[in-house]
C-alpha cells in the first residue's frame, strides 16, 4: 500500500517579498519521511483570502493530508482562519475553549485579553485543535486540513503534536553517492538505474568543489534493501564507462 501523500501551503506577504526566509518546509518535509507520509507539493501564497481559499480547495483535494503555516496571529493580515472557513465551506466564531487557553495564558502574564487577541480564538465550526505550548494561540484541524502558525518554533511543536494523530506508512530511506564526474557523464546510467528500479526516487545533484564538478545521486523509497541493490547496481555501472 503506497504512503499517505501530502501538501503544504505557507501562506504570508513576508515570504513573497523575501523580507522572511520560510524554514517550515524544511522542517515539515523532513518529519514527514520520517513518519512516512510523502510530501508532494509545496505553493506560497500571499495574504490574500480569494487566493488562499483556492488554493486550500486545490491541494486538499489532491492529497491525504494539507498543512499550512502563517496567518492565524492578531493581525488584520492574518486571515488565514476565515480563508480555510470559507474553503471547508463551514462558519467560523470564537471557540470558548480556545479562548479560554488565550485567558489563561495571558492571565498569567498580567496581560489583557483584547479584541486583536481574541482573534486567534476564532476556529472553523466542527474543528479539532492543535496544541501550542509556546504562546497558547492554538492551531487547528478541519478535514484534512492542518492550519499552524508561521513563527518556526510555533509551527514544529504544532507539527509534533499532529503528527501522532496521522497514519503513516513506511518511513522513507535515502543514501547518497558522492562521484567525482560531470553530471553529463553518469547521465545514462543515472537513467538505467531509474528505469531498472521504478519503485525508487533517483536525483542526481550536480556540485562544484575547489573548481572540480562532481554529483551527488540520492536514491531514496521504503525498501532498504532496494535501496542498496540499486546503489550497488550503479556503482557497477559507473566503474564500467
Amino acid at each position: 500500500m503506497p504512503n499517505p501523500t501530502a501538501a503544504m501551503l505557507v501562506i504570508g506577504d513576508e515570504i513573497l517579498s523575501g523580507r522572511t526566509r520560510d524554514s517550515n518546509m524544511h522542517h515539515l518535509a523532513k518529519a514527514l519521511s520520517r513518519a512516512g507520509v510523502a510530501l508532494r507539493e509545496a505553493r506560497v501564497v500571499a495574504d490574500d483570502h480569494a487566493m488562499i481559499v483556492g488554493a486550500v480547495r486545490t491541494l486538499a483535494g489532491a492529497v491525504d493530508h494539507l498543512f499550512t503555516s502563517g496567518g492565524i496571529g492578531p493581525t488584520h493580515d492574518d486571515i488565514t482562519a476565515e480563508a480555510v472557513a470559507e474553503a471547508m465551506g463551514v462558519p467560523i466564531g470564537v471557540r470558548e475553549d480556545a479562548r479560554a487557553l488565550l485567558q489563561a495564558h495571558y492571565d498569567a502574564q498580567g496581560l489583557e485579553v483584547n479584541d486583536a487577541r481574541l482573534r486567534m480564538a476564532r476556529i472553523p465550526e466542527g474543528a479539532t485543535l492543535i496544541e501550542n505550548p509556546i504562546s497558547a494561540a492554538p492551531g487547528f484541524t478541519i478535514g484534512n486540513v492542518h492550519v499552524m502558525a508561521g513563527v518556526p518554533q510555533i509551527f514544529e511543536a504544532m507539527v509534533a503534536s499532529v503528527l501522532p494523530t496521522i497514519t503513516g506508512g513506511a518511513p522513507v530511506l535515502s543514501q547518497t553517492l558522492t562521484v567525482a564526474r560531470g553530471e553529463g557523464d553518469i547521465a545514462a546510467a543515472v537513467g538505467t538505474i531509474a528505469a531498472e528500479f521504478p519503485d525508487l526516487s533517483v536525483g542526481s545533484y550536480p556540485f562544484i568543489r575547489a573548481g572540480a564538478h562532481g554529483v551527488n545521486v540520492v536514491v531514496r523509497g521504503t525498501d532498504a534493501g532496494r535501496i542498496d541493490g540499486a546503489v550497488v547496481r550503479l556503482s557497477a555501472l559507473l566503474e564500467e564507462t
